[in-house]
């Protein structure tokens, strides 16, 4: 049920970047199993560099597996989550997996155009950038305002501060026992020569 639509949907991708197509022509007979539990699909490189789901049984040259986790944190757009991702098999096919889901973009506002016109389409894809660009802004806010609560109110993580001012006093800490085993060895050595 899920695999027609997002089979149809990276076609529709992969139409717009000829890039791409000729990427995946080199794998074309070759299936990937993508994972993003709960959820997974199986899709076969056709000759045209587009996908096709693959048949019954087919066994995957390579298996792309994501969390939830992970699909939270490509969806926030963090960069470091690239490494996380585990990829098993084929890893020149892996590779070229990963450099389409970095690169390949949806553009929404040239679909918008042909249904509603330039002008209307720009303004409805700026809108929904302004929209995006307010979500970030909250969610960086709420990240803000718990680590304020948590450092300052309500005590659960340390604060840059506080760090600092332990730092210095494990460091004075350091250098009066120092001193003190100094003065220690100097006592010692006063004693044996009696």
């Amino acid at each position: 049920m899920l695999d027609p639509a997002a089979t149809a949907f990276i076609n529709h991708l992969l139409r717009g970047a000829s890039w791409a197509r000729e990427e995946l022509q080199r794998f074309a007979g070759r299936t990937a199993r993508i994972e993003a539990l709960p959820f997974g699909i199986s899709l076969t490189v056709l000759e045209s560099g587009e996908v096709t789901t693959a048949a019954a049984g087919a066994a995957p040259a390579v298996t792309v597996r994501l969390t939830p986790g992970l699909m939270l944190r490509l969806a926030a757009r963090d960069e470091t989550v690239w490494r996380e991702i585990e990829v098993a098999g084929d890893t020149d096919f892996g590779a070229a997996i990963h450099h389409l889901a970095r690169n390949l973009r949806w553009d929404v506002e040239e679909d918008l155009s042909r249904v509603f016109g330039d002008i209307a389409a720009h303004r409805m894809a700026e809108t929904g950038r302004t929209f995006r660009r307010w979500g970030e802004q909250a969610l960086d806010n709420t990240g803000r305002s718990f680590a304020e609560y948590w450092t300052e109110e309500q005590p659960l993580i340390a604060g840059g501060r506080d760090l600092d001012q332990f730092n210095r006093a494990v460091d004075q800490l350091r250098d009066d026992v120092a001193r003190l085993e100094k003065r220690i060895e100097n006592l010692s050595g006063h004693q044996d020569r009696r």
